[in-house]
């Protein structure tokens, strides 16, 4: 049986006491993105002339400049031209992006968008045909 100098077992404890000191760092401030342009939604004409309302809910992939690179149905409305209607108005969005400490860094979001006939001055509502 070898035995190990006692020098590399004290730099084996010392590498080892490292990183757990490492893993118990404070972790990282992150912000999420946060939507700065207006609702860009139109409300499918069809739709409103029935008097139908609902909700789509979009998974959007927002980069560090603060621009949508994705967009994709995360939660149906049950009406296909709703969930067309957010997956067309998303791409003009515009976002302050996520942040991670100091550094803007992309990520993903998720945006529910309401199709209201009488939206209560919601800023995310969709804008209506007169």
């Amino acid at each position: 049986m070898s035995r190990r100098p006692a020098s590399a077992v004290l730099l084996a404890c010392a590498a080892l006491a490292l990183g757990a000191a490492a893993c118990e760092r404070e972790p990282v401030p992150e912000t999420p993105p946060r939507q700065l342009s207006e609702s860009p939604f139109q409300y499918p004409e069809e739709l409103w002339d029935a008097q139908v309302e609902g909700q789509t809910t979009l998974r959007l992939f927002i980069t560090e400049r603060g621009t949508v690179d994705s967009a994709r149905v995360e939660q149906a409305s049950g009406y296909p031209a709703f969930d067309s209607a957010a997956i067309a108005g998303s791409k003009s969005l515009r976002f302050q992006p996520a942040t991670r400490g100091d550094q803007a860094v992309a990520a993903w979001f998720l945006l529910p968008v309401k199709f209201e006939l009488n939206p209560a001055d919601s800023a995310a509502a969709p804008k209506t045909n007169p």
